[in-house]
């Protein structure tokens, strides 16, 4: 069986304010990489898969710096298109207790909103392929993005690849409006979507009743609803939604939700302290296709993603480097954290 994971979008340098200093205060900041699915590819990587990472970086250090990055990782960069004018960049103040974190974007003329669909041959890119994945953030970047995701999700779709996309909703990118009408279009391709009540509400319009996350209120039921009605009208093999109770920006209730049209299932709920939560959405995705893919039960995969996510809470940067051995291991209920020796 093919091993081969192809992903699709956009990765950024990212500089991180040290500890939990406020951008006001900090006089450096600390470097790394990452975007939605990047952060997949490297997971799936970690788990023993061959994850393929599809973008456009600028032909500068940067890009290539960014290139280096994900290669340490052993993602084959070999379809990443070079040019445009440059890298997309992110600042992040890390928050605790009750001073939520914050994000400010720097990605405007990136080289990937400004690809063009002569910079890749999805055709070639995603022949040996079993999966593509990609994220609801590449087509906010620009109608040209847009285009190439659709293409992607065609070109996989034809070939018969199982797809997959993460909402993603992000505000600061585009309206719920334009969001609505973009995704609408690219779910007709997909085969497993992933995200959080958030996202379904923003971008395609589904709300779960009665649910308020900031006060740790969750009415399954209502997300159960939700699903139901996106299977009906995308017909979509699987739902998945990671569940976040927000206790404080230190402490969050975390565990998942999948259905296949038939059984509603929800995992296990962790009790995370979190260290760094950016990118926990995306290893709770990469968890989910690893289980598919390797054949573990809609039940199982959901319980791996969702262990694998957790153990990201723990994890400096964007990317989840846990183990397979530790994400089962969690999964078997082993959550005490004792030295290892």
């Amino acid at each position: 069986m093919s091993k081969k994971v192809v992903t699709f979008g956009e990765i950024m340098l990212r500089l991180s304010t040290p500890g939990y200093q406020r951008f006001v205060q900090a006089d450096r900041f600390e470097v790394t990489y990452g975007g939605g699915e990047a952060n997949v590819a490297v997971a799936l990587c970690n788990y023993g898969l061959q994850g393929v990472f599809v973008t456009k970086v600028p032909r500068n250090p940067i890009g290539q710096a960014a290139i280096n990055h994900l290669r340490r990782y052993g993602v084959d960069t070999q379809y990443i298109a070079r040019g445009g004018e440059r890298l997309g960049i992110y600042f992040l103040e890390t928050g605790a207790s009750m001073r939520a974190s914050q994000v400010i974007y720097d990605r405007a003329h990136a080289a990937i909103a400004e690809a063009d669909p002569e910079d890749f041959d999805f055709e070639q890119i995603l022949e040996g392929a079993i999966w593509f994945h990609t994220t609801g953030i590449t087509p906010a970047l620009s109608d040209k993005a847009a285009v190439l995701t659709e293409l992607a999700l065609k070109t996989a779709r034809a070939k018969g690849i199982t797809t997959s996309l993460d909402l993603n909703y992000r505000k600061k990118l585009w309206s719920k409006e334009k969001a609505r009408e973009v995704m609408t279009r690219l779910c007709q391709y997909v085969d497993v979507c992933i995200g959080n009540e958030e996202d379904a509400e923003a971008t395609l319009g589904f709300q779960a009743k009665g649910t308020d996350v900031t006060k740790g209120e969750l009415n399954l039921a209502g997300y159960e609803e939700v699903f139901q009605q996106m299977q009906e009208k995308f017909g979509f093999r699987y739902i998945a939604t990671s569940l976040r109770e927000s206790y404080s920006a230190s402490d969050n209730g975390w565990s998942a939700l999948v259905y296949d049209g038939k059984e509603f299932y929800h995992t296990r709920k962790y009790e995370v302290r979190i260290v760094d939560r950016v990118g926990s959405g995306d290893s709770f995705a990469s968890g989910l296709i690893y289980g598919l893919i390797t054949g573990m039960s809609m039940r199982d995969a959901a319980e791996f993603g969702v262990a694998a996510s957790a153990l990201k809470h723990t994890i400096p940067g964007d990317m989840n480097h846990a183990t397979l051995e530790e994400v089962l291991q969690l999964m078997k209920g082993d959550a005490s954290g004792r030295v290892q020796r």
